[in-house]
């Protein structure tokens, strides 16, 4: 391997977290450091005084112009749109070459609430509070990747953390307590125990629901633990045990994936607040679920 690969594999997981935090797409963010890889290929190197701010200049640029064409096409989504969720926390060997899935567990800030926050941003303010927020940038390097001024970004990232604020959850829950409420939630889907699933959520809990035109799903979010718990409860009664759930890492945090006689239906996460689940995201958009589902064919 030459020395301009090794460099740029070096650097490899920061592009990959950047893009996938820019673009909430596995897939999408995986073509953005290709096409980075071709420019550095063709580059000539030894003009950059960093290869590092180089590299991490062009994934953001290119980030940001797909991201402007993405939002387009989004306002058209059939139903709610969610970012492509991927697995963390799954065992590697260190001989083997990670994925771009066990890359991304390395960061913080990749749950899927915190993604779907980052869609309230344009693609400039989402770029500038991520390397300064998320990757540690200076903000001289914010204004030289983004080409403003210093001033400008501080502005930027000072708007977007006002936005992201009002947008995250309230509170941050162990992980713990997390796992546990999300199995009993899982036992009590397995057993149709409507009871018990209604006592695990808020009053006001809501459901979000991804099926991007290609699977049935409600238009709008679903409010209100009676209905969230009756549509899991129907499902109970209308299915039985071709009805399985198992319990994963998901974007960092502990979450669910159903199966529908052996076929993932769906990979769900979950907010808590004050010991309750306040709101689910269930991504049923089989193109999102296609690499989850891979992993678990052979299951």
């Amino acid at each position: 391997m030459d020395d301009a690969t090794l460099t740029f594999n070096r650097h490899r997981p920061r592009l990959q977290g950047i893009a996938y935090r820019m673009l909430g797409s596995v897939a999408e963010a995986e073509e953005v450091v290709q096409d980075a890889w071709l420019r550095w290929h063709e580059a000539a190197k030894d003009a950059f005084d960093s290869a590092e701010a180089w590299l991490v200049t062009v994934v953001t640029r290119l980030s940001i112009d797909r991201l402007r064409a993405a939002k387009v096409q989004r306002e058209h989504y059939i139903g709610a749109w969610m970012p492509e969720p991927t697995l963390t926390g799954a065992p590697h060997s260190p001989a083997t070459p990670a994925t771009p899935e066990q890359l991304l567990e390395r960061a913080d800030n990749i749950s899927v609430a915190f993604l779907a926050v980052l869609e309230r941003l344009a693609p400039e303010a989402r770029a500038a509070f991520l390397l300064r927020e998320v990757f540690d940038a200076d903000y001289e390097e914010v204004a030289r990747t983004l080409g403003k001024s210093e001033a400008a970004c501080r502005q930027l990232v000072h708007r977007a953390k006002a936005q992201v604020q009002e947008g995250r959850p309230r509170f941050s829950v162990p992980r713990e307590t997390h796992e546990r409420l999300l199995r009993a939630f899982a036992d009590a889907a397995a057993r149709g125990s409507l009871h018990e699933l209604k006592a695990l959520m808020a009053e006001d809990a809501e459901l979000i629901g991804d099926g991007g035109g290609k699977v049935p799903t409600f238009g709008k979010s679903l409010h209100g633990s009676q209905r969230v718990a009756q549509l899991y409860f129907a499902l109970w009664r209308r299915m039985g045990p071709a009805v399985r759930m198992e319990i994963v890492d998901i974007n960092g945090e502990p979450g669910m994936l159903r199966f529908l006689d052996g076929e993932l239906e769906s990979a769900q996460t979950f907010e808590i607040e004050d010991g309750r689940i306040v709101r689910i995201r269930a991504q049923r958009n089989p193109d999102k679920l296609a690499r989850i589902a891979q992993l678990f064919s052979s299951k």
